[in-house]
């Protein structure tokens, strides 16, 4: 209603116009003190009455200004999308979910083209996400990242993303139909911090990302998962304040993946070449983590990985093969626990061997007296698996001192067959010819 009898009357008077005719509507606001000029027809007359009508139900809107005071911005029209939007969302920070949700539904489904469009999508999200139905919101978010990627929301919604994503990688389950939480969710963990990373590179959301991917597979103790994602992590983000962790990580992950001499030692290879590159770029991390030691121990492992090659090639009748593997072991790792190992069983592997394997061969009896102080036809001791001096090599919680392998059970039961080998003792003898 207008807020005056005299507008009252002059709303009533223009919209008489249509019926009677302007000169006398226009002398009757002549005589209420408005300008002749508002008896102009009986369009004009509705438009102004309208506007009467509206003008007590509008919703003002404010804003803070770069001073930290509000500032009156325009007036919102409440039946406007706008309006309609602005009471679903003031429905949500009131705590009345399911309001909000179903006045976000009513705007989706009246204007299904509106601008607005993307914001009631993000609005009916938060209304499940609030009422504790995280993979349903879920559905809204995806709809928003793939359509309106352009839009102003675009963020907020990857945000809201990586905290569901967070909240699964810590160990949310999915409800079951609605009902409890039984359905495992780490497959849309990593699903989430993925598409993150793809649709907004370079960002500090997917660093994040980035990072969190990599400790919810280190977590789970996915070793080499985990040091991919740690190596994509260092290569987008090389100057991140999270390099310090990723490349310590990389390093575990790497060692960790190690599982044996039996197994694939590639990872020991990435992890000796990381820790080398930290001791040149950051020498103080390096001695703070022990990387030198560190270090002696990826030698170590390494080179029971070529013995167990070797003494996998004696199991199968292959000796040359065998003698390949101990030469490598030699070169490569002559002070190492496996290489002592490899000198013990040699005798054996090099009376199966062609003269012309052997001439190419390094000079093993000289080896085994400067490092096993022992003659070329002399066999040391074998320790016991009960020995104090019986060594773990490689962490693998396999003697290989003990006379059980393959290695030395050939040793023990060879006889001669040339001038410079004799026949090995068993254990029982106390190891002496």
């Amino acid at each position: 209603m207008p807020s005056s009898p005299s507008k009252f009357a002059a709303c009533l008077l223009v919209a008489l116009t249509g019926a009677f005719g302007g000169g006398i509507v226009g002398n009757t606001l002549e005589g209420v003190g408005l300008s002749a000029r508002l008896s102009v027809g009986s369009t004009f007359g509705v438009d102004l009455c309208g506007w009467e009508r509206s003008a007590a139900a509008q919703t003002e809107t404010y804003q803070l200004d770069t001073l930290d005071r509000w500032q009156k911005v325009a007036d919102v029209d409440p039946t406007s999308e706008e309006a309609q939007l602005l009471a679903a969302r003031r429905a949500l920070v009131n705590g009345e979910v399911s309001r909000a949700k179903n006045l976000a539904n009513a705007f989706i489904e009246r204007y299904p083209l509106s601008r607005y469009r993307a914001d009631a999508l993000l609005l009916r999200g938060d209304a499940k996400l609030a009422a504790g139905d995280e993979h349903e919101a879920l559905f809204d978010y995806e709809e928003i990242a793939r359509r309106y990627y352009g839009s102003s929301v675009f963020i907020p919604t990857l945000e809201r993303e990586f905290e569901i994503a967070q909240s699964y990688a810590n160990g949310l389950k999915k409800r079951f139909f609605g009902t409890f939480r039984i359905i495992d969710a780490s497959e849309d963990a990593q699903e989430l911090l993925i598409r993150i990373q793809e649709r907004l590179p370079g960002s500090e959301l997917a660093e994040k990302a980035g990072m969190a991917l990599g400790d919810f597979y280190f977590d789970r103790r996915e070793m080499m998962m985990a040091a991919e994602a740690y190596s994509i992590y260092l290569e987008n983000y090389p100057r991140s304040a999270g390099v310090t962790k990723a490349r310590l990580r990389l390093i575990y992950a790497y060692l960790a993946g190690f599982r044996g001499p039996e197994y694939d030692a590639s990872g020991l290879l990435e992890a000796r070449a990381k820790l080398r590159s930290m001791q040149a770029l950051q020498p103080g991390l390096a001695q703070q983590i022990g990387a030198t030691s560190v270090l002696v121990r990826i030698e170590e492992s390494e080179a029971a990985k070529f013995l167990s090659t070797a003494n996998w090639y004696l199991e199968v009748n292959d000796p040359i093969s065998a003698e390949m593997f101990i030469r490598r072991l030699v070169q490569r790792h002559p002070r190492s626990i496996a290489t002592l190992e490899a000198l013990r069983i040699v005798p054996t592997v090099i009376a199966k061997l062609p003269q012309s394997v052997i001439r190419e061969a390094p000079d093993y009896p000289a080896l085994r007296k400067s490092l096993l102080g022992i003659e070329w036809s002399d066999m040391p001791e074998m320790a016991s698996p009960t020995d104090p001096e019986a060594v773990d090599v490689g962490g693998s919680g396999k003697m290989t001192t003990t006379p059980a392998t393959p290695a030395t059970r050939a040793t023990t039961a060879a006889p001669p067959t040339t001038p410079t080998s004799s026949a090995a003792p068993s254990p029982s003898t106390g190891g002496k010819p």
